[in-house]
């Protein structure tokens, strides 16, 4: 079997430094915000090419915290995509704000700009453009809108470790930008885990204070905050696995292009990159008109897949009913549509081949 995802192999790829670093901190004897996160923070924020990084829970914590830094709260409204994980709206609500769903682009998946405009109210105060699946969402026609209206922008950049837009990294394009670490991720802890970009000084120092209630350096709470903390375990493992991202990030584009060369005749809809953008393929998603018949054969196969995302935000229980949304059209034929195949640095070039050979023969 070739799981669509194999977070294990990631760990076996660097088990002798990681075991190493994990030793390191066990002997320190010091695990929440100490040295690890510290040299993390600094090696992540030089990596996107912003000025600060703070180190979060996970990366729903990420993006609240950076969205009540950015001064969103109860009454605002944030305009984001229902083509994403449900994270991205639980932590809008979790700011008391009240999520805005617009629809998608067809060719990239990620915001619609124009959906956007059309949106946009007097109760406005936010953008979350996510970078979905690693492609980095049209960050200068949203800049603009932000611009005109007075937004603050916080990328959901979870799913884009690497990927560019006019040769600047994800988490370095918007106000702040929210990452996860989750182990399945480009750059995945051995947990939760997540963090915040910003080149903001005040929206940093806001981000720091509000992970560990509201604290100032004498442990005064000076706004209401919570407790989400990195540990110094998952820092030291971050330091160790960023070291190879880049080159990792290079194999996912490498596996990608053999795919999209192989499979570009038949009736699937590949991933494509939008001019100037750069993916970081965290997933390669197909569209395929009769996705149940191809996943059951590619599984029949030996061959993992997965949904992202099988039923839209606004369609969800939780959800359904309650949230102002725009037209969604290319949202709900998406989600009926959508399939990711197998695409992960540790595949050898043998399992890629079996990967494409059955989805030629199931297609």
């Amino acid at each position: 079997m070739i799981a669509q995802a194999d977070p294990g192999r990631s760990y076996r790829a660097h088990a002798a430094e990681i075991d190493e670093a994990i030793r390191r901190v066990l002997e320190r004897g010091r695990f929440v915000l100490g040295e690890e996160v510290d040299s993390f923070e600094r090696e992540f924020a030089e990596w996107v090419g912003t000025r600060f990084a703070v180190a979060v829970g996970s990366g729903t914590d990420a993006i609240a915290i950076a969205l009540r830094a950015a001064g969103v709260g109860v009454g605002d409204e944030v305009i984001t995509v229902s083509h994403t994980a449900v994270a991205t709206v639980a932590a809008i609500e979790m700011v008391g704000a009240a999520p805005v769903l617009v629809d998608v682009d067809p060719a990239t998946m990620t915001i619609d700009p124009r959906a956007i405009e059309a949106c946009v109210g007097p109760s406005t105060r936010a953008i979350v453009p996510v970078h979905l699946y690693g492609h980095p969402a049209a960050m200068d026609e949203i800049r603009e809108i932000g611009r005109r209206h007075s937004l603050r922008i916080i990328e959901d950049a979870a799913h884009a470790h690497g990927a560019e837009l006019r040769s600047r990294r994800a988490g370095a394009l918007g106000d702040a930008a929210a990452f996860s670490f989750y182990p399945t991720k480009n750059l995945g802890a051995l947990g939760d885990g997540g963090a915040i970009t910003t080149d903001d000084a005040d929206l940093a120092s806001a981000c720091r204070r509000l992970r560990q209630y509201g604290w100032d350096a004498e442990r005064n709470s000076q706004a209401p905050g919570v407790n989400s903390r990195l540990d110094e375990i998952q820092a030291s493992v971050l330091r160790v696995k960023l070291r190879t991202l880049s080159g990792e990030i290079e194999r996912r584009r490498e596996i990608a292009a053999r795919y999209s060369a192989a499979l570009r005749v038949g009736r699937l809809t590949l991933p494509s990159e939008a001019p100037g953008a750069r993916h970081a393929f965290h997933l390669y998603v197909v569209r395929a008109p009769d996705r149940a018949r191809l996943g059951a054969e590619l599984g029949r196969r030996g061959i993992g897949t997965a949904v992202h995302y099988p039923i839209p935000v606004h369609r969800q229980p939780g959800y359904a009913g309650r949230l102002r949304c725009g037209s969604l059209g290319i949202t709900e034929r998406a989600a009926c549509e959508v399939l990711s195949l197998p695409v992960y640095p540790e595949l050898s070039d043998s399992e890629v081949d079996t990967v494409i050979e059955a989805a030629l023969a199931a297609r």
